[in-house]
């Protein structure tokens, strides 16, 4: 995958965009297909890994890596390493990822609401 330049003009005005309209700035964060879904299984508590990957069985083991590492860098959930033999990881919404629980059920619920439409 190549380099993002930080200089382009489409960069300039998602930043831009980001500094001003609170849905870009949310939507930057957890807008990828499944982020909102990883996080609405770890409103539930802490999950390990396989946990994760059980709880949503059609993302890829790559992407779910991926999605993991970009919430963590972006300080929405935590990642806690167990010393213990064996080793094990678990995965926690922060304090950050806890205030996006109200918009994430309120997702679901109007999701609920929705598919029971004809």
């Amino acid at each position: 995958m190549a380099a993002i330049k930080s200089s382009s003009t489409i960069q300039e005005n998602k930043q831009y965009a980001m500094a001003l309209c609170p849905v870009t700035f949310v939507m930057n964060k957890i807008g990828a297909y499944w982020k909102p879904i990883i996080l609405y299984h770890l409103s539930t508590g802490d999950k390990r890994y396989s946990e994760l990957k059980r709880a949503i069985p059609a993302i890829t083991e790559k992407v779910l890596i991926q999605h993991l590492k970009q919430l963590e860098a972006d300080e929405l959930i935590v990642r806690e390493s167990k010393p213990v033999v064996p080793p094990y990881v678990t995965y926690k919404l922060s304090k950050a990822g806890k205030g996006l629980i109200p918009v994430i059920n309120a997702m679901a619920l109007w999701a609920k609401k929705e598919m029971k439409k004809p």
